[in-house]
């Protein structure tokens, strides 16, 4: 790979997931608007997180991704910010009581407006006649509903998916800058699925002497004098996207004052997705040159030697906190295809943070064609990974999960008691299926207790 990069040296590269625009002049006008706009997210911020992620990799902190599989520009409501917030914050604290470390909150938020798709095209019906038109690749890209005019890719879209972008940072800094604190309390949350039937005694006692203890912990610290609760629930709050889009990405990469090297502005932590991440394509290249933290999603067909060469590629001076490997096997594949990659990355000394995103190994379809995810399957892939680090020797130092903060019927199973029946009361996502609050909370409470020190 040729050791000269700018951030448009990707356009040399064949480019999976690549989007077709008709008006190159508008494609034209779009990026320029992006490139004279101000950055998103700022270089010191990408700074402090990749130092956190470094302290994750050692073991000493734990790191929270979560939000959104597609979000929408009609998300970028208060309501909707505020309760995919919530639930991170929530699920956050539950973890820093289990785990005794602390835990850096990454949100799939601000940005994630683009999806890569398995087909470029889909068959629907429009005006009474079967049709195939694009898919749906994100409000970034195109829009949802089944029309030609709706998924014609528009790139004026890269610059509405900015400015919703930029409204949503700029109400979650105020919502973190002014504490937040009530959400922090847990005699407040939304606890109602202790009582499912579905819920073992056994597990439900654990999950209330857990809430109860973390109640007084928070009590205790408040008593202390010095902080009080909101003094302490004023947290930082990170972002992360799929980098899918190079146009949208490059545009917002550049070079900043007193620091060397070129970032990518539009978020904290962009990744790679495990449809793009081949070695030689345009996604590499463009990612093995900014100084962002890189993810890269991991599947289970990935073989060793292709995670050591886009480690040797995107991280070539092996430089802590750089690089997340983000493993999504699914139940049936993890106790197979993740042992060998934890056992060769580490005999080669690689400075990698794992997290283990349960969600996407693990789609189902219903006999009525509907896309879900069940509970179990995603707290056993967990479960699974998390074994398999502790017979390898190494620290899982974090988890990905797709998820709101809303009470949506998308994902069946968990003590709340989703069955396929539920599912169409409220499926709201426009592509994958998310954990709901209840689901989301149950699984933080299960991955505290696992990982707890004692």
């Amino acid at each position: 790979m040729s050791n000269t990069w700018s951030p448009q040296s990707w356009q040399a590269k064949l480019m999976a997931q690549q989007i077709v625009y008709t008006d190159r002049e508008a494609v034209e006008r779009a990026v320029r608007k992006l490139r004279s706009l101000p950055p998103l997210v700022t270089s010191w911020e990408i700074e402090r997180l990749r130092n956190e992620i470094a302290e994750a990799q050692a073991g000493r902190r734990f790191i929270l991704q979560g939000g959104d599989c597609a979000e929408t520009l009609a998300d970028c409501t208060p309501e909707a910010i505020t309760s995919k917030l919530k639930i991170l914050l929530q699920m956050s604290l539950v973890l820093i009581h289990g785990l005794k470390r602390p835990v850096t909150r990454i949100g799939r938020i601000a940005g994630q407006y683009a999806k890569p798709r398995s087909n470029p095209t889909e068959k629907g019906v429009f005006q009474g006649q079967e049709t195939e038109l694009p898919s749906y690749f994100g409000d970034l890209v195109n829009e949802a509903p089944f029309t030609p005019e709706a998924r014609q890719p528009n790139p004026h879209l890269m610059v509405r998916g900015y400015q919703h972008a930029a409204m949503t940072l700029n109400f979650i800094r105020s919502l973190v800058d002014a504490g937040f604190a009530d959400l922090h309390h847990p005699e407040y949350w939304d606890l109602s699925f202790f009582e499912h039937a579905d819920l073992s005694p056994q597990r439900k006692a654990q999950y209330e002497q857990m809430t109860r203890t973390l109640a007084d912990g928070l009590r205790f610290m408040e008593a202390l004098g010095e902080r009080t609760i909101e003094d302490m629930t004023r947290v930082e709050f990170f972002t992360s996207h799929e980098g899918l889009n190079l146009l949208y990405e490059s545009a917002q990469t550049r070079q900043v004052p007193r620091r060397a090297g070129y970032y990518d502005l539009t978020t904290h932590l962009p990744w790679i997705g495990e449809r793009t991440r081949a070695i030689d394509g345009a996604h590499v290249e463009f990612f093995r040159g900014i100084e962002n933290p890189v993810g890269v999603k991991i599947g289970p067909n990935t073989t060793p030697d292709e995670v050591l060469a886009l480690l040797d590629v995107l991280n070539p001076d092996n430089r802590p906190g750089r690089i997340v490997l983000i493993t999504r096997m699914g139940e049936t594949s993890v106790a197979r295809a993740l042992p060998p990659l934890l056992e060769r990355v580490q005999a080669e000394g690689k400075k990698v943070l794992w997290m283990c995103d349960p969600m996407h190994g693990n789609g189902i379809k219903t006999a009525s064609g509907i896309k879900t995810r069940n509970f179990d399957a995603i707290a056993h892939e967990l479960e699974l990974s998390i074994e398999a680090h502790e017979a390898a020797g190494t620290i899982l130092g974090g988890v990905h999960f797709e998820l709101t903060g809303e009470d949506v019927t998308e994902c069946i199973g968990g003590a709340a008691g989703i069955g396929e029946s539920d599912l169409s009361l409220n499926y709201a996502s426009l592509c994958d299926p998310r954990l709901n609050y209840q689901q989301a909370l149950e699984l933080a409470f299960i991955l505290a207790s696992r990982l707890s020190p004692g």
